[in-house]
């Protein structure tokens, strides 16, 4: 599909180094998970789990892409027009990301909320590593990654800060809560400042309801695909295929995908659009 849509995508792989005892457990329980589904991994003598098949891309172009397809396949997009009521249709999706709450709202469907979960990045101009540097997650979080960037950076984060309200500013202290794990998995970062800044909203589930995929039980017109986080990117079209079968639509002849013509472009990589040049650059 990246290929079809004319999207980058370097496959790096990634590997992830467990740090003790109970990370063997967990490690463990990621690669028969994995495996479980499909997933080809590796697990080596010393229990570092690799993913060969991980990788890089521009979301910003993937997204974007994707909106010129539908565009191309007969879409219509509007931009700008807020939902203030319930639209008189006989489909809805709800994949309103931080506004999906009250998008179901609006339909009398109170049965989940989202809100913000902040995660800041730092850029570094120092040589990237060769694959993902993945930390062992935790029941909260994935924790922080280590990644290179199309354009030969190094990327450390995200954190994982709970909102209440929209917020993409990045805290004086996100620094110190990255640098010292980052360093860990990948010392060339060491006594490195980073150049740049960024952080990103993921549409975290109120009371651990994330992946609210399903149709609407006060609604039958609607389909929820709400709170879905970082790993939506990567699940978009998976996503995409259980909602058309929620709708009842996977009858549907299924058109060959087709590049829309350009429906935006912005000069850059993509996470310049959202970072600041710190002071230290």
């Amino acid at each position: 599909m990246l290929e079809a849509l004319g999207v980058p995508f370097d496959r790096r792989g990634a590997v992830l180094r467990p740090r003790s005892a109970a990370d063997h457990e967990t490690v463990r329980g990621l690669y028969d998970n994995a495996r479980g589904n499909g997933v080809e991994v590796a697990l080596d003598e010393d229990g570092a789990l690799h993913v060969p098949g991980e990788g890089m891309t521009d979301p910003v172009a993937f997204t974007l892409a994707l909106a010129g397809a539908a565009v191309g396949h007969g879409a219509r997009l509007a931009l700008g027009a807020p939902v203030a009521s319930p639209p008189a249709a006989d489909l809805v999706v709800n994949a309103a990301g931080l506004g999906a709450g009250r998008v179901g709202r609006l339909f009398g469907d109170d049965s989940f909320d989202v809100h913000p979960r902040k995660g800041e990045f730092l850029v570094f101009d120092v040589a990237p590593p060769e694959r993902i540097l993945l930390p062992v997650p935790t029941a909260r979080t994935k924790g922080v990654l280590v990644f290179p960037t199309l354009d030969g950076r190094t990327v450390a984060g995200p954190t994982a800060v709970d909102l209440d309200e929209e917020d993409w500013t990045v805290r004086p202290g996100a620094r110190d809560e990255i640098l010292g794990k980052a360093v860990a998995m990948h010392p060339a970062l060491e006594g490195a400042e980073p150049s740049f800044a960024y952080a990103g909203l993921r549409p975290a589930g109120r009371d651990g309801a994330n992946y609210v995929v399903r149709r609407s039980e006060v609604d039958e017109r609607v389909v929820h695909a709400a709170a879905i986080r970082s790993t939506g990117l990567t699940a978009a079209v998976a996503i995409a295929e259980r909602v058309v079968s929620l709708a009842g639509l996977d009858a549907l002849p299924e058109a060959p995908l087709r590049r829309g013509a350009p429906w935006h472009r912005a000069d850059g990589p993509w996470w310049r659009r959202t970072a600041d040049r710190l002071a230290a650059a």
